[in-house]
């Protein structure tokens, strides 16, 4: 199951000890990690970015569920992002990207208390035992939560409620002296500019999801084949 993991920890040091831990199983074959940040909550609340896994097979956090998180755990105050993170500032704030609920995004910053540092990542877990057995060892809070499909239909319904003023600006224009045309055109004009926009981003997000999707399940098929040809080395070892 594809999952947001979340883990807190009272500092840097089991944070990055945390990291290693989670980077050994999928080693082992018991997750799949898709992308990765560690980040840590200041005294005044602002969030900095601690590392990111620029590495990660699906390239940068920008637009990810990962970033889409860091971002919302920064709030109005902002996340503090370093030069070589390869995150895009603005791409953090997108609350689509998160896919996560608001009440986890809320339990998450009930544990991220100031001076707690976390480890952030985009995962593939079928089961849970294994990861919390090795971040609770280390002091870790563990928060999980499943990730929901790239939900069109706010999109969809406020792309519908703008066609609907459009609509009724034409059936007016027909209607209205010479005078108030073309101050009605110019808004039929600009609100048919602010659907054009929304109808291409929504078809651009749409594609740039099932780009990732396409690019996890190549990570699945390789880690797959890896743990495959790591038991087969293993059933020929003597003992």
């Amino acid at each position: 199951m594809e999952r947001m993991l979340v883990v807190v920890f009272d500092n840097e040091k089991k944070a990055y000890e945390g990291e290693s831990a989670l980077t050994q199983l999928e080693r082992e074959g018991l997750l799949t990690i898709y992308e990765r940040a560690v980040i840590v909550k200041h005294a005044e609340g602002t969030v900095s970015l601690k590392q990111a896994d620029v590495e990660a097979p699906l390239g940068s956090l920008a637009g990810s569920a990962v970033g889409g998180l860091v971002g919302l755990l920064g709030g109005p105050v902002g996340v503090a992002v370093g030069a070589a993170s390869g995150l895009a500032l603005g791409a953090l704030y997108d609350v689509d990207s998160a896919r996560i609920g608001e009440d986890f995004l809320d339990d998450v910053s009930k544990s991220l208390t100031p001076n707690k540092v976390a480890v952030v990542a985009e995962v593939e877990e079928e089961w849970t035992t294994p990861v919390d057995a090795r971040m609770e060892a280390l002091g870790g809070t563990v928060l999980r939560r499943a990730l929901w499909e790239v939900q069109e239909t706010r999109r969809e319904e406020e792309i519908a409620a703008m066609k609907a003023d459009l609509e009724q600006l034409k059936s007016e224009i027909s209607k209205a002296q010479a005078d108030r045309r073309a101050k009605l055109q110019k808004k039929i004009d600009q609100l048919q500019a602010k659907v054009d926009a929304q109808v291409e981003k929504a078809k651009q997000r749409r594609a740039a999801f099932e780009a990732r999707q396409t690019a996890k399940r190549d990570v699945l098929k390789q880690n797959a084949a890896t743990a495959d040809q790591a038991l087969k080395k293993l059933a020929h070892t003597p003992v």
